[in-house]
């Protein structure tokens, strides 16, 4: 059974690109709202249903918090990957940083790696939105 996000109440969320900017547990400003550290946000969610969902190919959309949660699984797969050939602690966090700090590929542009799953960005003000980078 694939699992899909709790996040199902869009009303008052600002989205960039359909992808709902929710609420996350961080202590980095960005263009998504602070959420309280107790609460569940998107990314605690996607690392809950990972082993379930990455083992699905079809994932039917009910809200647009379940293609931010395809996205974050496909992220976390990734992720996982960089991490595979590190053999310490301090490689395996270099690996993860770096992997933070590589340019996000945006709706439209070539190496995006889910054409059609969302909209494309109306603005460079919305790419950049959706990239974590700050209004501005």
């Amino acid at each position: 059974m694939v699992y899909h996000s709790s996040f199902v109440d869009e009303e008052g969320v600002t989205k960039a690109c359909g992808c709902p900017l929710l609420p996350l547990k961080s202590h980095i400003k960005g263009p998504a709202p602070a959420s309280d550290q107790d609460r569940t946000d998107i990314v605690d969610e996607a690392i809950t249903f990972f082993r379930a969902n990455v083992f699905f190919r079809n994932f039917d959309i009910k809200s647009s918090a379940d293609k931010l949660l395809i996205y974050l699984t496909f992220y976390i797969n990734v992720a996982l990957k960089r991490l595979e050939g590190c053999r310490t602690l301090a490689e395996g966090t270099k690996a993860i940083i770096n992997l933070g700090l590589e340019k996000v590929p945006v709706p439209g542009e070539p190496n995006f790696p889910f054409p059609g799953l969302f909209p494309l960005p109306q603005s460079k003000q919305e790419a950049g939105e959706r990239q974590g980078r700050k209004k501005g």
